[in-house]
């Protein structure tokens, strides 16, 4: 696997098991500059990074055979430098909850707009490129928000929001203990302070109205 380094250097794999979204998403990979793979299930992708790691990873939830949040699983287990950007229709509690635990660097909305994806692209990119040290598996997160939240939520409701309110809610548990959150949400408090900053810049800091 390269070091952080240029976009060129950057190697991207694409995850996706439908074979029309896979061929657009890994010519748009291209298009915006990086180098690109694409296989069509977990296993596959396991198997590629065996051989030859990549970089970043753009990683559909919904695969056949091994899901998405497994090979997620297995992928920050055994290469945690890696960067993962989740691609999914919408959200739920388990897949927020596994977000916040693993580190995803960003979610992609099916179908994802070139201006989306290059976006998601250049974040996860940056990351990887402003951290030196690798992220360790976290534990396990035992408590978010309120499952009758959730179930009373859009069902179009995306992971991006989901996992927002799941921190949130943790603090408003809390009543505004950073430390205590971090806890209940099993993360380092670095890491929800860099949340939380990341929030700020995209203007949402406050919890989402009618979102909790």
């Amino acid at each position: 696997m390269t070091g952080p380094g240029s976009v060129e250097q950057t190697r991207v794999m694409v995850v996706e098991d439908e074979e029309r979204l896979r061929t657009v998403l890994t010519e748009g990979v291209r298009e915006i500059g990086f180098p690109a793979l694409s296989v069509r299930s977990g296993e596959d992708a396991l198997r590629i990074m065996e051989q030859s790691p990549c970089d970043i990873a753009i990683l559909d939830l919904n695969l056949p055979n091994m899901d998405g949040l497994k090979c997620f699983e297995i992928l920050r287990e055994r290469w945690p430098a890696l960067e993962v950007i989740i691609l999914t229709g919408f959200g739920t509690l388990e897949a927020a909850q596994a977000a916040i635990r693993l580190d995803v660097a960003e979610f992609l909305t099916k179908p994802a707009s070139l201006g989306d994806l290059e976006k998601a692209l250049h974040r996860a990119w940056r990351r990887r490129a402003t951290s030196a040290a690798a992220a360790a598996p976290l534990p396990t997160c035992e408590q978010t928000v309120d499952q009758a939240d959730v179930n009373e939520a859009s069902p179009a409701q995306t992971l991006r929001d989901i996992e927002h309110d799941c921190i949130f809610a943790a603090l408003e548990r809390h009543d505004g203990n950073r430390e205590k959150a971090a806890e209940e949400l099993g993360i380092s408090v670095r890491k929800l302070y860099y949340r939380l900053a990341e929030y700020e810049r995209s203007g949402r800091a406050e919890r989402r109205a009618g979102g909790g």
